[in-house]
């Protein structure tokens, strides 16, 4: 039965306080409230978490994708190398610039893009390989990259759940070619809802900037087919406010994990690779028995979620005549999606909190 005494511990808790909320009044008082000043200082100072690149704000994480592809010149005809084990926005947005999905498996351990696997999935049509930093862990970028320099491939972050994350010592977002943050509220920072492209190629900045603003640097004088994926500044004043307590949150995250890490035992805790920094977006174990876990969970009012429960190559969208493509043969994927368990991690948590989910999931048992 439920434990009527004890509030419940959501699986995450997005902050909107008094800073925020003061920032957004003084932008709507002040009257530009669209791609103006607060825009351009959320970029400036964005710049200083992915080690100098230029930053383009965009409207949403998916559009930092999209647009992303589109500046780098991917169409129809190329074929990009995602993981199926992501939320489907990054394989969406290559179907969307007209290219094709090419689904590649997943390490165990890091639940991120196998660079084995990612290495035989290159073909003649390759043009980019799109690795996702899956739970604020950074993929193995430091083999990914060579391998797309060996074929002349692009490579573009999906680093929507990575604000802050490193692999030896360099950010997440300054790691490919181009790299895409979220800031939707649920992330490790948020302006309620937008997107951060990052690139070290100011030409490629440049592209994004008339991408995002139907075509024009300058009002009427469209240079490119474009579309509207502006920032408010709105959002970007809320995003400016959150970046100011990202490295407290952050440090917060991982002080939850690592005390979770060393009190449970009834999951398969996550495993940090060599060099990585882990931002934990979400604190995420393999337990066996997920349903009864979670029900278990529920009635000691811990929450927790699935991320992912259907790889992306199982999703409609992107079956072959009603069933998976035969091509995608992806064990690491499947094993992940039946087994993966998402707790609380976020700063919000207390003490006594942690506790309790450790002691919830400790009672549950299920470690595979």
């Amino acid at each position: 039965m439920p434990v009527e005494a004890e509030e419940p511990i959501p699986a995450a808790s997005p902050v909107i306080g008094d800073a925020e909320i003061e920032a957004v009044v003084r932008v709507l008082r002040g009257g530009r409230v669209v791609q103006g000043p607060e825009v351009a200082a959320f970029e400036e100072e964005f710049a200083g978490l992915v080690a100098g690149r230029h930053c383009v704000a965009v409207n949403s994480g998916t559009s930092a994708l999209y647009l992303a592809l589109l500046a780098l010149g991917i169409g129809p005809g190329d074929e990009v190398i995602v993981p199926s084990f992501t939320f489907a926005a990054t394989a969406n947005v290559v179907r969307l610039v007209g290219a094709e999905p090419v689904f590649a498996d997943i390490e165990a351990g890091s639940f991120c893009l196998d660079p084995d696997a990612a290495a035989a999935a290159v073909g003649p049509r390759t043009a980019a390989i799109m690795p996702v930093h899956l739970y604020g862990h950074p993929a193995a970028m430091d083999r990914l990259v060579p391998l797309a320099e060996r074929h002349g491939l692009a490579v573009v972050e999906d680093a929507a759940q990575a604000h802050g994350a490193a692999l030896r010592g360099t950010p997440a977002g300054a790691l490919g070619t181009a790299g895409c943050f979220s800031f939707y509220p649920t992330k490790n920072m948020h302006a309620l809802e937008g997107g951060m492209v990052t690139t070290a190629d100011a030409e490629t900045a440049r592209t994004l900037r008339l991408l995002r603003n139907q075509g024009m640097e300058q009002r009427y004088a469209n240079e490119v087919v474009g579309m509207n994926a502006r920032l408010t500044d709105v959002a970007a004043a809320v995003g400016r406010e959150q970046l100011k307590r990202l490295t407290d949150w952050t440090r917060r995250r991982r002080a939850n994990a690592a005390f979770l890490d060393a009190k449970i035992a009834g999951a398969v805790a996550p495993p940090v690779a060599a060099g990585a920094r882990h931002v934990y977006h979400q604190y995420t174990v393999r337990v066996r028995g997920r349903d009864g876990v979670r029900r278990h969970l529920a009635e000691r009012c811990v929450g927790s979620a699935v991320y992912y429960p259907t790889p992306v190559h199982r999703l409609a969208p992107f079956l072959r005549d009603g069933r998976p493509d035969p091509r995608w043969d992806l064990p690491e994927t499947d094993r992940a999606a039946a087994e993966v368990l998402s707790l609380p991690v976020h700063p919000g948590l207390t003490g006594e909190e942690l506790i309790r989910v450790a002691d919830a999931v400790n009672e549950a048992g299920g470690a595979p």
